[in-house]
Protein backbone atom coordinates (compact mmCIF):
# COMPACT_ATOMS: atom_id res chain seq x y z
CA UNK A 1 0.00 0.00 0.00
CA UNK A 2 2.71 2.66 0.65
CA UNK A 3 4.53 2.01 -2.41
CA UNK A 4 1.19 2.64 -4.54
CA UNK A 5 0.75 5.69 -2.25
CA UNK A 6 4.39 7.06 -3.42
CA UNK A 7 3.37 5.97 -6.88
CA UNK A 8 0.75 7.84 -6.93
CA UNK A 9 2.18 11.16 -5.53
CA UNK A 10 4.80 10.41 -8.18
CA UNK A 11 2.60 10.74 -10.89
CA UNK A 12 0.56 14.05 -9.14
CA UNK A 13 3.90 15.45 -9.49
CA UNK A 14 4.47 14.90 -13.13
CA UNK A 15 0.91 15.80 -14.06
CA UNK A 16 1.40 19.83 -13.03
CA UNK A 17 4.99 20.67 -13.64
CA UNK A 18 4.27 24.52 -12.76
CA UNK A 19 2.70 23.44 -9.25
CA UNK A 20 5.64 20.82 -8.61
CA UNK A 21 7.81 23.53 -9.54
CA UNK A 22 6.57 25.73 -6.85
CA UNK A 23 6.11 23.27 -3.73
CA UNK A 24 10.15 21.94 -4.34
CA UNK A 25 11.19 25.54 -4.56
CA UNK A 26 9.18 26.55 -1.03
CA UNK A 27 9.98 23.14 0.21
CA UNK A 28 13.81 22.64 -0.81
CA UNK A 29 14.41 26.56 -0.22
CA UNK A 30 13.34 26.34 3.43
CA UNK A 31 15.43 23.04 4.25
CA UNK A 32 18.52 24.69 2.49
CA UNK A 33 18.23 27.48 4.85
CA UNK A 34 17.33 25.34 7.96
CA UNK A 35 20.33 22.57 6.91
CA UNK A 36 22.87 25.18 7.15
CA UNK A 37 21.87 26.95 10.36
CA UNK A 38 21.71 23.17 11.61
CA UNK A 39 25.61 22.69 10.21
CA UNK A 40 26.53 26.06 11.68
CA UNK A 41 24.57 25.83 15.16
CA UNK A 42 26.77 22.22 15.29
CA UNK A 43 30.02 24.31 13.90
CA UNK A 44 29.44 26.75 17.25
CA UNK A 45 28.56 23.98 20.06
CA UNK A 46 29.54 20.37 18.21
CA UNK A 47 32.49 18.10 19.12
CA UNK A 48 35.21 19.71 16.58
CA UNK A 49 38.76 20.31 16.04
CA UNK A 50 40.92 21.37 18.33
CA UNK A 51 38.18 20.65 20.81
CA UNK A 52 37.35 16.89 20.03
CA UNK A 53 36.91 16.40 23.79
CA UNK A 54 34.55 19.16 24.34
CA UNK A 55 31.74 16.02 25.22
CA UNK A 56 33.54 15.45 28.49
CA UNK A 57 34.60 18.89 29.18
CA UNK A 58 33.91 20.94 31.88
CA UNK A 59 34.57 24.91 31.39
CA UNK A 60 35.78 27.45 34.05
CA UNK A 61 35.99 30.33 32.37
CA UNK A 62 33.52 33.19 34.65
CA UNK A 63 33.44 34.76 38.39
CA UNK A 64 30.58 36.54 39.79
CA UNK A 65 31.46 38.77 42.61
CA UNK A 66 27.97 40.10 44.39
CA UNK A 67 27.48 43.41 46.56
CA UNK A 68 25.24 42.23 50.33
CA UNK A 69 22.00 43.00 47.96
CA UNK A 70 22.83 41.26 45.02
CA UNK A 71 22.19 44.25 42.52
CA UNK A 72 25.97 45.72 42.10
CA UNK A 73 28.49 42.92 40.60
CA UNK A 74 31.81 42.21 39.47
CA UNK A 75 32.47 40.18 36.82
CA UNK A 76 34.74 38.73 34.23
CA UNK A 77 37.67 35.92 34.30
CA UNK A 78 39.89 34.56 37.12
CA UNK A 79 43.25 34.57 37.83
CA UNK A 80 45.98 32.22 37.15
CA UNK A 81 46.79 31.75 41.10
CA UNK A 82 42.96 31.22 41.98
CA UNK A 83 42.66 28.09 39.15
CA UNK A 84 45.92 27.05 40.04
CA UNK A 85 44.48 26.41 43.52
CA UNK A 86 41.26 25.39 42.71
CA UNK A 87 41.24 24.28 39.61
CA UNK A 88 44.66 22.17 39.14
CA UNK A 89 43.01 20.81 42.84
CA UNK A 90 40.27 19.13 41.36
CA UNK A 91 41.41 15.25 41.74
CA UNK A 92 38.04 14.07 39.67
CA UNK A 93 39.37 15.67 36.62
CA UNK A 94 41.73 13.24 34.02
CA UNK A 95 43.64 16.74 33.31
CA UNK A 96 43.20 20.29 33.66
CA UNK A 97 44.52 23.25 31.84
CA UNK A 98 44.66 26.76 32.49
CA UNK A 99 45.05 29.77 29.46
CA UNK A 100 44.06 32.60 28.73
CA UNK A 101 41.38 34.59 26.81
CA UNK A 102 42.68 35.61 24.04
CA UNK A 103 45.01 38.84 23.49
CA UNK A 104 45.67 41.39 20.66
CA UNK A 105 48.82 41.79 19.34
CA UNK A 106 51.33 42.97 16.30
CA UNK A 107 54.05 41.43 14.24
CA UNK A 108 55.74 43.52 11.22
CA UNK A 109 57.38 41.80 7.88
CA UNK A 110 58.95 44.76 6.88
CA UNK A 111 55.71 47.92 7.02
CA UNK A 112 53.60 45.69 7.29
CA UNK A 113 51.59 44.89 10.39
CA UNK A 114 50.08 41.60 11.19
CA UNK A 115 47.55 41.40 13.92
CA UNK A 116 47.18 38.65 16.15
CA UNK A 117 45.08 36.95 18.44
CA UNK A 118 47.72 35.68 21.31
CA UNK A 119 47.17 33.30 24.24
CA UNK A 120 49.04 32.11 27.55
CA UNK A 121 48.49 28.64 28.23
CA UNK A 122 49.81 25.64 30.67
CA UNK A 123 51.64 22.17 29.29
CA UNK A 124 48.27 20.89 29.04
CA UNK A 125 46.52 22.67 27.13
CA UNK A 126 48.03 20.39 24.58
CA UNK A 127 46.81 17.42 25.80
CA UNK A 128 43.43 18.54 26.74
CA UNK A 129 43.18 19.93 23.41
CA UNK A 130 43.94 17.92 20.29
CA UNK A 131 45.66 20.26 17.85
CA UNK A 132 47.18 18.97 14.50
CA UNK A 133 51.08 19.87 15.13
CA UNK A 134 52.30 20.14 11.62
CA UNK A 135 55.72 20.54 12.63
CA UNK A 136 57.63 20.32 15.77
CA UNK A 137 55.79 20.06 19.11
CA UNK A 138 54.23 22.04 21.99
CA UNK A 139 56.10 23.78 25.00
CA UNK A 140 56.14 21.28 27.80
CA UNK A 141 56.70 21.69 31.60
CA UNK A 142 60.43 22.12 31.27
CA UNK A 143 59.85 24.74 28.87
CA UNK A 144 58.14 26.35 31.31
CA UNK A 145 59.94 26.21 34.42
CA UNK A 146 63.29 27.84 32.09
CA UNK A 147 61.19 30.73 31.51
CA UNK A 148 61.80 29.87 27.92
CA UNK A 149 60.86 32.56 25.47
CA UNK A 150 58.89 29.89 22.55
CA UNK A 151 55.61 29.87 20.68
CA UNK A 152 53.32 27.70 18.63
CA UNK A 153 52.04 29.41 15.74
CA UNK A 154 49.59 28.78 13.02
CA UNK A 155 50.05 27.84 9.70
CA UNK A 156 48.47 30.90 8.81
CA UNK A 157 50.77 33.03 10.60
CA UNK A 158 53.91 30.95 9.23
CA UNK A 159 52.47 32.21 5.72
CA UNK A 160 52.41 35.75 6.64
CA UNK A 161 55.64 36.32 8.25
CA UNK A 162 58.10 34.02 6.53
CA UNK A 163 59.45 34.40 2.98
CA UNK A 164 59.07 30.86 2.08
CA UNK A 165 56.25 29.31 4.51
CA UNK A 166 56.92 25.71 2.48
CA UNK A 167 60.33 26.12 4.04
CA UNK A 168 60.28 24.54 7.82
CA UNK A 169 60.24 26.99 10.48
CA UNK A 170 61.45 25.31 13.66
CA UNK A 171 63.67 26.79 15.58
CA UNK A 172 63.48 30.17 13.71
CA UNK A 173 63.11 33.35 15.91
CA UNK A 174 59.57 35.51 15.26
CA UNK A 175 59.25 38.95 16.68
CA UNK A 176 56.23 39.97 18.70
CA UNK A 177 55.53 43.11 20.75
CA UNK A 178 59.43 43.79 20.41
CA UNK A 179 60.20 40.32 22.18
CA UNK A 180 61.99 38.03 20.30
CA UNK A 181 60.36 34.00 20.55
CA UNK A 182 61.75 30.66 19.26
CA UNK A 183 59.45 28.93 17.16
CA UNK A 184 58.88 25.37 18.41
CA UNK A 185 55.71 24.12 16.59
CA UNK A 186 53.09 24.57 13.91
CA UNK A 187 49.48 23.82 14.27
CA UNK A 188 46.67 24.00 11.87
CA UNK A 189 44.97 26.84 12.86
CA UNK A 190 41.30 26.58 14.04
CA UNK A 191 38.34 28.76 13.01
CA UNK A 192 37.80 32.02 15.52
CA UNK A 193 34.58 30.80 16.94
CA UNK A 194 36.15 28.55 19.23
CA UNK A 195 36.75 31.47 20.96
CA UNK A 196 38.33 29.33 24.34
CA UNK A 197 41.08 28.19 22.31
CA UNK A 198 41.49 29.96 19.33
CA UNK A 199 44.69 32.19 18.91
CA UNK A 200 47.48 32.70 15.86
CA UNK A 201 50.21 32.63 18.53
CA UNK A 202 50.55 30.58 21.48
CA UNK A 203 53.22 31.51 24.45
CA UNK A 204 54.03 29.59 28.12
CA UNK A 205 52.02 31.67 30.73
CA UNK A 206 55.50 32.87 31.87
CA UNK A 207 56.04 34.75 28.94
CA UNK A 208 56.21 38.18 29.26
CA UNK A 209 53.11 39.94 29.43
CA UNK A 210 50.57 37.64 30.77
CA UNK A 211 50.26 38.59 34.36
CA UNK A 212 50.11 34.94 35.19
CA UNK A 213 51.17 36.05 38.77
CA UNK A 214 48.70 38.43 39.52
CA UNK A 215 47.76 37.78 43.21
CA UNK A 216 43.92 38.77 43.48
CA UNK A 217 41.13 36.58 42.31
CA UNK A 218 40.69 38.35 39.05
CA UNK A 219 42.74 37.95 35.94
CA UNK A 220 42.47 36.79 32.39
CA UNK A 221 42.02 33.55 32.55
CA UNK A 222 40.07 30.09 32.20
CA UNK A 223 40.05 26.64 33.18
CA UNK A 224 38.71 23.45 31.24
CA UNK A 225 38.66 20.47 33.30
CA UNK A 226 38.69 17.00 31.56
CA UNK A 227 36.60 13.87 33.14
CA UNK A 228 37.33 10.67 31.85
CA UNK A 229 34.03 9.80 30.25
CA UNK A 230 30.70 11.84 30.50
CA UNK A 231 29.67 10.51 33.68
CA UNK A 232 32.84 12.11 35.40
CA UNK A 233 31.44 15.92 34.44
CA UNK A 234 29.02 15.45 37.65
CA UNK A 235 31.69 14.68 40.10
CA UNK A 236 34.41 17.24 38.33
CA UNK A 237 31.32 20.04 38.83
CA UNK A 238 30.40 19.02 42.63
CA UNK A 239 33.98 18.69 43.88
CA UNK A 240 35.03 22.31 42.24
CA UNK A 241 32.08 24.13 43.73
CA UNK A 242 32.68 22.45 46.78
CA UNK A 243 35.73 24.48 46.95
CA UNK A 244 34.11 27.61 45.70
CA UNK A 245 31.50 27.38 48.83
CA UNK A 246 34.35 27.33 51.28
CA UNK A 247 35.97 30.18 50.55
CA UNK A 248 35.27 33.02 52.83
CA UNK A 249 33.13 35.75 52.14
CA UNK A 250 32.99 38.89 52.39
CA UNK A 251 36.02 39.56 50.50
CA UNK A 252 37.23 42.71 49.09
CA UNK A 253 38.32 42.79 44.84
CA UNK A 254 40.01 45.96 44.07
CA UNK A 255 37.83 48.08 45.81
CA UNK A 256 34.60 46.30 45.35
CA UNK A 257 33.53 44.24 48.66
CA UNK A 258 31.49 41.47 47.75
CA UNK A 259 29.30 39.48 49.88
CA UNK A 260 28.62 36.25 47.63
CA UNK A 261 30.82 34.50 45.04
CA UNK A 262 29.60 32.46 41.49
CA UNK A 263 31.79 30.97 40.08
CA UNK A 264 30.09 28.78 36.83
CA UNK A 265 31.47 24.77 35.86
CA UNK A 266 29.56 23.57 32.88
CA UNK A 267 29.74 21.75 29.66
CA UNK A 268 30.61 24.08 26.96
CA UNK A 269 26.68 25.01 25.94
CA UNK A 270 25.70 25.69 28.80
CA UNK A 271 29.17 27.76 29.89
CA UNK A 272 28.59 29.73 26.40
CA UNK A 273 25.05 30.75 27.08
CA UNK A 274 25.71 31.63 30.77
CA UNK A 275 28.41 33.65 29.35
CA UNK A 276 24.79 35.92 27.78
CA UNK A 277 22.24 35.21 30.28
CA UNK A 278 24.54 35.96 33.37
CA UNK A 279 23.55 33.00 35.12
CA UNK A 280 19.89 34.23 35.18
CA UNK A 281 17.78 30.86 34.81
CA UNK A 282 15.01 32.91 33.38
CA UNK A 283 17.47 34.59 30.49
CA UNK A 284 18.47 31.15 29.64
CA UNK A 285 14.68 30.23 29.12
CA UNK A 286 14.16 33.60 26.75
CA UNK A 287 18.02 32.56 24.87
CA UNK A 288 16.01 29.26 24.36
CA UNK A 289 12.80 30.27 23.37
CA UNK A 290 14.28 32.61 21.20
CA UNK A 291 15.86 30.39 19.24
CA UNK A 292 12.90 28.19 19.47
CA UNK A 293 10.72 30.76 18.17
CA UNK A 294 13.37 31.17 15.03
CA UNK A 295 13.54 27.99 14.19
CA UNK A 296 9.57 27.68 14.14
CA UNK A 297 9.44 30.35 12.04
CA UNK A 298 11.94 29.44 9.32
CA UNK A 299 9.42 26.22 9.42
CA UNK A 300 6.50 27.42 9.97
CA UNK A 301 5.77 30.28 7.82
CA UNK A 302 7.07 28.37 4.33
CA UNK A 303 4.86 25.89 5.55
CA UNK A 304 1.35 27.66 5.91
CA UNK A 305 2.26 29.03 2.46
CA UNK A 306 3.12 25.23 1.30
CA UNK A 307 -0.68 24.09 2.79
CA UNK A 308 -2.22 26.54 0.34
CA UNK A 309 -0.89 25.36 -2.30
CA UNK A 310 -1.12 21.71 -1.33
CA UNK A 311 -4.61 22.38 -0.97
CA UNK A 312 -5.03 23.57 -4.59
CA UNK A 313 -3.35 20.27 -5.30
CA UNK A 314 -5.57 18.08 -3.85
CA UNK A 315 -9.06 19.81 -4.62
CA UNK A 316 -7.82 18.96 -8.58
CA UNK A 317 -8.44 15.15 -7.00
CA UNK A 318 -11.75 15.49 -5.41
CA UNK A 319 -13.59 12.96 -7.64
CA UNK A 320 -10.57 10.66 -6.74
CA UNK A 321 -11.27 11.06 -2.92
CA UNK A 322 -15.40 10.90 -3.80
CA UNK A 323 -14.95 7.88 -5.90
CA UNK A 324 -13.42 6.03 -3.11
CA UNK A 325 -15.35 6.92 -0.28
CA UNK A 326 -17.98 6.03 -2.08
CA UNK A 327 -16.36 2.58 -2.19
CA UNK A 328 -16.33 2.51 1.45
CA UNK A 329 -12.68 4.18 1.86
CA UNK A 330 -12.49 5.23 5.78
CA UNK A 331 -11.20 8.36 6.39
CA UNK A 332 -8.17 7.46 7.97
CA UNK A 333 -7.00 5.88 4.77
CA UNK A 334 -7.52 9.14 2.59
CA UNK A 335 -5.85 11.34 5.37
CA UNK A 336 -2.67 8.23 5.86
CA UNK A 337 -2.32 8.48 1.92
CA UNK A 338 -2.48 12.55 1.67
CA UNK A 339 0.25 12.55 4.74
CA UNK A 340 2.85 9.97 2.97
CA UNK A 341 2.56 11.71 -0.50
CA UNK A 342 3.16 14.88 1.41
CA UNK A 343 6.15 13.88 2.96
CA UNK A 344 7.24 11.75 -0.04
CA UNK A 345 7.55 15.26 -1.85
CA UNK A 346 9.42 16.85 1.24
CA UNK A 347 11.82 14.05 1.26
CA UNK A 348 11.88 14.85 -2.54
CA UNK A 349 12.87 18.66 -1.76
CA UNK A 350 15.04 17.74 0.82
CA UNK A 351 17.41 15.54 -1.10
CA UNK A 352 17.44 19.06 -3.36
CA UNK A 353 17.81 20.63 -0.38
CA UNK A 354 20.90 18.49 0.54
CA UNK A 355 22.78 19.27 -2.30
CA UNK A 356 22.08 23.10 -2.12
CA UNK A 357 23.53 22.56 1.40
CA UNK A 358 26.31 21.38 0.34
CA UNK A 359 27.06 23.93 -2.51
CA UNK A 360 26.30 26.86 0.36
CA UNK A 361 28.80 25.86 3.15
CA UNK A 362 31.29 25.19 0.55
CA UNK A 363 31.21 28.61 -0.53
CA UNK A 364 31.35 29.63 3.58
CA UNK A 365 33.72 27.17 4.32
CA UNK A 366 36.30 28.71 1.23
CA UNK A 367 34.74 32.54 1.46
CA UNK A 368 37.27 32.93 4.25
CA UNK A 369 34.49 34.69 6.00
CA UNK A 370 35.17 32.47 9.23
CA UNK A 371 38.76 31.71 8.99
CA UNK A 372 39.05 27.75 8.81
CA UNK A 373 35.44 27.68 9.06
CA UNK A 374 34.78 23.82 8.83
CA UNK A 375 30.94 23.36 8.55
CA UNK A 376 30.02 19.78 7.44
CA UNK A 377 26.74 17.62 6.54
CA UNK A 378 27.70 14.96 9.48
CA UNK A 379 25.67 12.09 10.77
CA UNK A 380 24.08 14.20 13.68
CA UNK A 381 23.12 17.37 11.62
CA UNK A 382 21.62 14.81 8.78
CA UNK A 383 19.66 13.08 11.30
CA UNK A 384 18.50 16.53 12.49
CA UNK A 385 17.81 17.58 8.66
CA UNK A 386 16.14 14.18 8.42
CA UNK A 387 14.05 15.30 11.10
CA UNK A 388 13.04 18.71 10.26
CA UNK A 389 11.74 17.24 6.62
CA UNK A 390 9.61 14.77 8.34
CA UNK A 391 8.12 17.67 10.90
CA UNK A 392 7.65 20.08 6.86
CA UNK A 393 5.90 17.52 5.22
CA UNK A 394 3.66 17.15 8.74
CA UNK A 395 2.96 20.56 8.80
CA UNK A 396 2.29 21.87 5.70
CA UNK A 397 0.41 18.02 4.42
CA UNK A 398 -1.89 17.29 7.42
CA UNK A 399 -4.48 19.74 7.24
CA UNK A 400 -4.80 19.93 3.42
CA UNK A 401 -4.85 15.99 4.07
CA UNK A 402 -7.67 16.13 7.08
CA UNK A 403 -9.57 18.84 5.10
CA UNK A 404 -10.23 17.11 1.66
CA UNK A 405 -10.42 13.58 3.56
CA UNK A 406 -13.80 14.81 4.83
CA UNK A 407 -15.10 16.08 2.03
CA UNK A 408 -18.49 15.04 1.35
CA UNK A 409 -19.15 12.83 -1.54
CA UNK A 410 -21.93 14.43 -3.57
CA UNK A 411 -19.84 17.79 -3.59
CA UNK A 412 -16.61 15.52 -4.13
CA UNK A 413 -18.05 14.05 -7.17
CA UNK A 414 -19.63 17.73 -8.55
CA UNK A 415 -15.64 19.37 -8.51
Amino acid sequence: MLTNYIKIAWKVLLRHPFYTFITLFGISLTLTVLMVLTSFLDHLFGTHYPELKRDRSIYIQMMTQLDSVRNGRSQGPMSFKFLTKYAKALKSAERVTICSMFNTSNAYVGSQKIDLNTKFTDADFWKVTDFDFLEGKPYNEQNIANGDYVAVITDDFKRQYFDNPSDPVIGKDVEIENIHYKVIGVVKGSPITRILTHADVYFPYTAPKSNYQNTGMRGNYIAIALAGDKRGMKAINDEFQGFIQRIPVPGDQDGFKYYALVVKSMPYLESFVGAFADGDSGLKSIFYGVIGFIMLMLMGLPAINLVNVNVSRILERASEIGIRKAFGAPIRTLLWQFIVENIFITFIGGAIALVLTLIAISLINNSGWIAHADLTINVTVFLVSLGICLIFGLLSGVLPALRMSKLNIAEALKA
